[in-house]
């Protein structure tokens, strides 16, 4: 029995998460909200890649009112992210919003956030209640000597309870922090003091290289002890970048199935191909296919066989040769410009 296994059950659109239901994978539109078809476009993409939950910010009146043509396009659960301005999240809401997504510490006093929680409310529309390491309040800072997971988790259950006083229970808590270890730390005290469901995520990570080695460290950490009902992996770039790293850690840790794996050897020596350009190749092309399978991509025909015996299909190349390769068997012999081919062909007839 893990966490995750008894979190609160919340309804976000037509999903569900908590209660031991499928962690989903989320992302953020890096679009101007208020130009409905850059950002409607840009979620189609993000959905064709994978993902399940889109949040979009929405600072002004304008981008409060788009969110209800960008929903009528769209076919996942839609998030509104609020700063400052409580009226944009009412605005939000009565325009479709799904979830929102809110600080109710910087949206004014204690009668502002009443009236989103009234309308949250009338809507049956979730609160994501978010704290970040950048915004821990100065007092928590002072009283824990820095940012630690200790004053992260106080503030998150600060902000829960001022929503809960307002008797809303529909909440998804956010604790991140761009240090991994510390973000790490705040879940594990977090799942210990609180039973709703958790997004996860580390925050700021940095680029596609930096981001993504600390989004697989940290998620892990916190995944692996059961931890965590939504993720986002937090990408410098192209978001759709972000649903390919976010679906191999669900994969890599047994938490998401189907989707074809592919593993490849790190070169030696003994390598004659261009292997890395291959294995990018075969990394693409499988994107399109809907099969739970291994691929394994070898670049030594001599060792290939052996090394891909735990993958269902495999191929090795090297001195002029190819090979297709089936549980650790060569089943067909080829010139080395025919693997890509070899290997789409058995895709397209997978049984």
């Amino acid at each position: 029995m893990t966490y995750r296994d008894h979190t609160k059950t919340i309804r976000i659109g037509d999903r569900v998460i908590g209660g031991g239901n499928p962690i989903l994978i989320q992302s953020m539109t890096n679009t101007p909200t208020e130009d409905v078809e850059a950002t409607t476009a840009q979620i189609l993409r993000l959905e064709e890649a994978g993902c399940e939950i889109i949040r979009c910010t929405c600072p002004t009146e304008e981008a409060a009112l788009a969110i209800g043509q960008i929903k009528k396009r769209i076919h996942i659960p839609l998030v509104a992210d609020i700063h400052f301005d409580y009226r944009m999240a009412v605005r939000a809401m009565e325009n479709g919003a799904d979830k929102i997504r809110i600080n109710p510490g910087n949206i004014g006093g204690r009668d502002k956030i009443e009236a989103v929680v009234k309308v949250a409310k009338e809507r049956g529309v979730p609160i994501r209640v978010g704290v970040n390491s950048g915004s821990l309040e100065k007092e928590l800072v002072a009283k824990y000597g820095g940012v630690t997971a200790e004053g992260l988790v106080e503030s998150a259950l600060d902000k829960v309870r001022m929503i809960e006083e307002c008797d809303y229970d529909q909440m998804v808590i956010s604790i991140k922090s761009s240090d991994v270890l510390t973000c790490a730390r705040a879940h594990e005290l977090l799942a210990e003091r609180s039973d709703y469901p958790l997004h996860v995520g580390i925050t700021e990570a940095g680029t596609l290289y930096s981001g993504n080695i600390k989004s697989a460290a940290g998620l892990g950490i916190i995944l692996y002890q059961g931890i965590g009902d939504t993720i986002r992996v937090s990408l410098t770039g192209d978001p759709v970048e972000e649903i390919k790293s976010a679906r191999m850690i669900l994969r890599t840790l047994g938490l998401r199935k189907g989707g074809i794996d592919v593993v490849s050897c790190p070169t030696c020596g003994r390598t004659r191909i261009d292997l890395v350009g291959l294995a990018n190749k075969v990394e693409t092309m499988v994107q399109g296919y809907d099969l739970n399978i291994k691929v394994a991509v070898m670049g030594c025909a001599v060792n290939g066989p052996g090394e891909a015996k735990e993958a269902d299909i495999g191929i090795a190349g090297g001195n002029g040769e190819g090979l297709l390769i089936k549980h650790g068997q060569i089943v067909r012999k080829m010139k080395e410009e025919e693997l890509l081919d070899a290997l789409k062909y058995e895709l397209d007839h997978w049984k």
